[in-house]
């Protein structure tokens, strides 16, 4: 792999462009492999919380849990709406809403591309050098003031 700079020119770059490029260009990748499937980034986060429900989930419930993801909040509700137009969710007697075959069916497609897309991504990266790297943004989120919550 070929660097943009040598490395002493590379430790006096700001670290906030390369999360910037490492975001937008990791969110492309991530978002066109699910679309080739003929689904958001947005709707597999919804599918797999439904998945995980056992009682169903409501849609206040689905925004409240999935606010935090990449500040999608209540942008939800027409990723909501959509899966139930396409009946991968339908509501029960009481309004929440439950996954179906189908919707279970899209959700393991899904998540086979996201293994796969994590795969490609991660290619010829040790897990040390990951979690080296995830270690030092998290001390960087906290030196700057940020909260590092688990996920």
């Amino acid at each position: 792999m070929e660097y943009s700079h040598e490395d002493g020119e590379l430790v006096g770059q700001p670290v906030g462009y390369w999360t910037w490029a490492a975001n937008k260009t990791l969110m492309a990748y991530v978002r066109g492999r699910l679309a080739a499937i003929g689904i958001t980034q947005p709707q597999w986060w919804v599918l797999h919380q439904a998945l995980h429900s056992e009682h169903g989930v409501t849609r206040d419930e689905l925004i409240s849990a999935l606010q935090a993801n990449l500040d999608v909040g209540a942008g939800l509700a027409p990723d909501i709406d959509l899966l139930v137009e396409r009946t991968l969710l339908v509501p029960d007697a009481e309004g929440r809403l439950r996954i179906t075959d189908e919707g279970r069916a899209l959700h393991r497609r899904a998540a086979e591309t996201q293994r796969t897309s994590r795969e490609h991504v991660h290619a010829d990266i040790p897990d040390e050098e990951y979690l080296i790297t995830l270690k030092v943004l998290q001390r960087m989120i906290h030196n700057a003031g940020g909260e590092v919550t688990q996920r």
